[in-house]
């Protein structure tokens, strides 16, 4: 009798939800944008976290010899995802986006744990975060790649637009929430930034594998193996010989003139050519490059590359001016600046969400590209605004103006991705969307090099004459003060991106020793080192946002170019 009541329970106990049923297209919804936001966190939490990983490594980050272990840090999982997306999308494609996308989670969620117990102190320590993070981010490609195609593939085209706006933010927003995020986790243990990832990982892993279907189109073909490794090689040649661009090189401020750098910039551009020649030869190339043709497609690909560029460069920038300059001025420990720098641009993060979903929603009704183009003007006021404030700004101008560039960003982001979307067919969905994410994840990749060159370049022009004279002033001798003064200008820049104050290691305690102990106190104080670099940052960001600018209103052109098929062209 027990066992027929038993029978009876799980023959009534609900089915999980059928693809066909109208409420599965949620879960597809709610799933995915739980993927998009633990992999776009993880862009950024350890951007934040660096000075206590640093520390609980025991690897002292202001070393020139470190200054790698940093660049590769910061770079390793972007330039990843970068270079796998859209080869796990046409794997998605042909094999499944949900069986793809089901493994990246599982993937996602192991290389955490193993992230978190790193056994090891130093470079040893350092290179077993990168390799692994290198690991985190094919998870994380596999849930980028395939997430917006799973959402095309469940949603009507009349609700589309919101739901990749919803999914869309997420991924945005999540690259600042990772800030936020990232800096509580780090004042109480380095480790816990990788832990964090453990549960909502099992959850999410659990939940895929038991409620998503397979529901696009499937079309078996042959991986394009050739078109593959060039693709990979050339584009991680070209964005690493970027980003070592921007180290020092034979007593050049920067590493331009580095036969390596040129090797890889050169070679990788050649092995992109050769890509492209690839792509077009082969039957079933994992790069369509007859997508391009349409014009919609390949606009709104040119507008997410220039924005995600200008918004990488706005984080890093604004990082730098919270932790190395405002914050110290404003009575905050350097120790407390990594986690208090995340909690003031919680604004930029409230104009995302507040945008994006409503944006997404509204675009399925009155038109794409209106919302798309207007939130890159949006975004370039907001790059013109934080130019006219100044370095010791007041916070509440300072807000505003961040919270309308999360806005600006909030009211491209769904738009651009249902424009780049609905301008392919149902079979190059997953293709699409690797592409679509392969130019979000360049470039903030780029925005590494592209931005920090130009602010070293700025820096470059006037931090050595502001650095010898504010030292010679506080009674350091010349000799001292012109070594330190004509120092590479990147480790300052780095200094201040990490919340040091590096003038007590520059200048060394046997120097600072025979000072008199005012000026020794006020050369190792919370201010000195914020009030010398404030001018020269501030001229090196007049180049960054106005370039920032530029790219933005080219952006806005880009997103309203329309196809010339009409059936599909919002």
């Amino acid at each position: 009798m027990a066992t027929e009541d038993a029978t009876k329970r799980i023959q009534r106990r609900p089915p999980r939800i059928a693809a066909d049923h109208p409420h599965y297209k949620w879960v597809a919804l709610s799933n995915t944008t739980l993927g998009m936001l633990i992999a776009t966190i993880n862009s950024s939490i350890v951007l934040i976290s660096l000075p206590a990983i640093f520390n609980g490594i025991r690897l002292d980050p202001l070393q020139p010899g470190n200054v790698s272990y940093l660049l590769w840090m910061l770079m390793g999982y972007m330039l990843v995802t970068a270079v796998l997306v859209v080869t796990l999308g046409r794997l998605g494609d042909i094999l499944g986006r949900v069986k793809i996308y089901n493994a990246g989670f599982l993937i996602f969620t192991v290389t955490s744990v193993i992230l978190s117990v790193d056994p090891m102190h130093g470079g040893g320590g350092a290179l077993w975060l990168i390799g692994w993070r290198v690991a985190q981010a094919v998870g994380g490609s596999m849930l980028m790649a395939n997430s917006a195609a799973i959402i095309t593939d469940a949603f009507p085209a009349r609700q589309r637009g919101m739901a990749l706006g919803v999914n869309m933010v997420a991924g945005i927003a999540g690259s600042f929430i990772g800030l936020v995020l990232g800096g509580l986790l780090a004042e109480w243990n380095w480790r816990s930034i990788f832990w964090v990832n453990v549960p909502i990982g099992l959850i999410g892993t659990v939940w895929a594998y038991r409620s998503l279907h397979e529901t696009g189109m499937r079309r078996p073909a042959k991986m394009d193996w050739w078109g593959n490794i060039s693709f990979a090689v050339g584009l991680t040649a070209l964005l690493a010989g970027i980003t070592y661009g921007i180290q020092p090189y034979g007593g050049h401020t920067m590493g331009w003139t580095n036969p390596w750098v040129l090797a890889g910039l050169i070679g990788g551009v050649a092995m992109l050519v050769a890509f492209c020649l690839i792509e077009n030869a082969v039957a079933e190339p994992m790069f369509p490059l007859k997508l391009f043709r349409n014009a919609a497609f390949a606009g709104g690909n040119a507008a997410t590359l220039l924005g995600s560029i200008a918004r990488g460069g706005l984080q890093f920038m604004l990082i730098i001016w919270l932790q190395g300059i405002w914050l110290p001025l404003h009575g905050y420990n350097y120790a407390d600046t990594p986690l208090w720098a995340g909690i003031y641009l919680l604004p930029l993060t409230v104009g995302f969400l507040a945008a994006g979903p409503v944006a997404g929603a509204l675009s399925d009704r009155y038109g794409a590209r209106l919302f798309a183009a207007s939130g890159f003007v949006v975004m370039a006021g907001s790059f013109a605004g934080l130019l006219l404030i100044p370095t010791d700004f007041s916070y509440w101008v300072f807000a505003l103006v961040v919270f309308l560039n999360g806005l600006g960003g909030g009211l491209f982001a769904a738009p651009n991705t249902s424009i780049i979307m609905a301008s392919v067919p149902a079979e190059s969905r997953g293709a699409a969307s690797g592409m679509r994410a392969t130019f979000q994840n360049a470039g903030m990749v780029l925005s590494i090099g592209v931005f920090f060159s130009l602010m070293v370049a700025g820096l470059a022009r006037s931090l050595p004459n502001t650095l010898s004279t504010g030292l010679t002033g506080q009674g350091v001798p010349a000799a001292n003060a012109h070594a330190v003064a004509n120092l590479p200008p990147v480790g300052t820049l780095f200094a201040a991106f990490l919340g040091y104050n590096p003038i007590q290691q520059l200048l060394g305690p046997d120097l600072l020793g025979k000072l008199p102990a005012a000026n020794a106190h006020t050369l190792t104080g919370r201010e000195f080192f914020p009030h010398l670099i404030s001018g020269p940052f501030h001229d090196g960001l007049v180049v960054v946002f106005a370039l920032a600018i530029v790219m933005s209103l080219v952006a806005a052109g880009a997103s309203l170019i329309r196809s010339r098929r009409t059936s599909t062209d919002s």
